[in-house]
């Protein structure tokens, strides 16, 4: 057995022994084989190490268990194999919006890295006010909300840098807000705590942040300090409380599993509650070194089934029942090969919509052996 750091866990690894929460609840059983969806579920509840076995062929004290789900489904083998592109998703690739989008988006985050490397490397005064009008910008490019996260889901095989992150989390933050009605002041505020946000990754070593393979345990160590780092570049800046907090605080999680301090509930920063919602949907939606993007709504049945006592519930139900608005009508492939259209969304299950396919209608909510895999 060896004992692996969540963040080198890969697809395909056999857990060597019973993973629990802090609450004593458990998470993966011995024996299970590693997928995406498992490895996202450890992200959730803060498990920073997991022993796998070393040799997949070696005796095993019980069966090996080839379940990522509630349900037992056995998931198929990870092969690559090219993928069927989909007309709608090179319709909102090839659309003149889509096409703005990006370029606009690439200008952007040249200035913003710009800006950035100027606050960490020279102490620069923040100008809150540039960073709103390079953020707005982008908002304001979209035609809709919808639009915009088309625009952002097509956009998942680009390089997942900091300075992406950061401006991706922004604006998730920015529509969040808006969602939860907040005022424009404080709709610009959640704004700046996303841009603002993992500043403190600049203070880490670039080696360790882009390092493709395995880190150490020191190595992660270091890493997990971006939040204190990112909070004593900003704590002498006049800006407001709340961007600093949510620095400090955007991997705290409401039931205390969270880091730098393991806050609970009200302790932790508001914003800081909208910016990790923002954070982890972004995270978990982008591409990794070992894998392509999860798709939204894998992401979205993870939420439902966990985030509750972890993320601010007022705040990710809100998300949850506005963002999976957005992926009306786009074309879907199932869980068993099936193509087709969300044209219904069951808000008692937000990750399961009704789909239309060739051969009719597809209730997910009354087929638990089914799921989203991706959208096309």
């Amino acid at each position: 057995m060896k004992r692996l750091l969540r963040s080198n866990l890969t697809p395909g690894m056999i857990v060597g022994e019973d993973v629990f929460s802090y609450a004593n609840q458990l998470i993966i059983p011995k024996g299970m084989v590693l997928t995406d969806k498992i490895i996202t579920r450890l992200e959730f509840y803060s498990i920073p190490y997991v022993k796998v076995k070393d040799n997949p062929d070696e005796p095993f004290d019980s069966p090996v268990t080839y379940c990522d789900n509630e349900t037992g489904t056995k998931p198929e083998p990870v092969l690559d194999v090219p993928q069927k592109t989909s007309p709608y998703s090179e319709l909102i690739k090839s659309s003149p919006e889509f096409i703005q989008y990006k370029t606009d988006f690439d200008q952007t985050i040249n200035e913003f890295k710009s800006s950035m490397n100027d606050i960490v490397q020279k102490g620069a005064k923040i100008n809150t006010d540039t960073l709103l009008k390079q953020a707005t910008h982008l908002i304001d490019g979209a035609s809709n909300t919808a639009s915009f996260f088309n625009m952002l889901h097509n956009m998942r095989q680009y390089d997942d840098l900091t300075f992406a992150h950061c401006m991706n989390v922004a604006l998730i933050s920015n529509i969040l807000a808006t969602w939860l009605n907040l005022s424009q002041k404080e709709i610009e505020t959640a704004t700046l705590c996303g841009l603002l946000h993992d500043i403190g990754k600049l203070a880490i070593p670039d080696q360790l942040i882009k390092k493709p393979g395995k880190l150490t345990d020191a190595e992660y160590k270091t890493v997990k300090t971006h939040t204190i780092e990112g909070y004593n570049i900003l704590k002498k800046q006049d800006i407001s409380d709340h961007i600093k907090n949510a620095a400090l605080m955007h991997h705290e999680k409401c039931d205390g599993s969270g880091y730098p301090f393991g806050l609970k509930g009200d302790k932790i920063d508001a914003f800081a509650k909208i910016v990790a919602i923002a954070d982890v949907y972004d995270a978990m939606t982008a591409a990794r070194v070992y894998r392509g993007p999860l798709c939204p709504f894998q992401v979205i049945e993870i939420f439902e089934k966990e985030g509750l006592q972890k993320y601010e519930a007022a705040f990710i139900l809100k998300f949850l029942e506005n963002v999976v608005n957005t992926y009306m009508n786009n074309r879907v492939m199932l869980s068993d090969g099936t193509e087709g259209d969300i044209v219904y969304i069951n808000h008692a299950t937000l990750s399961k919509p009704m789909i239309k396919t060739e051969n009719g209608f597809v209730d997910l909510s009354q087929h638990p052996e089914l799921s989203i895999e991706k959208i096309l």
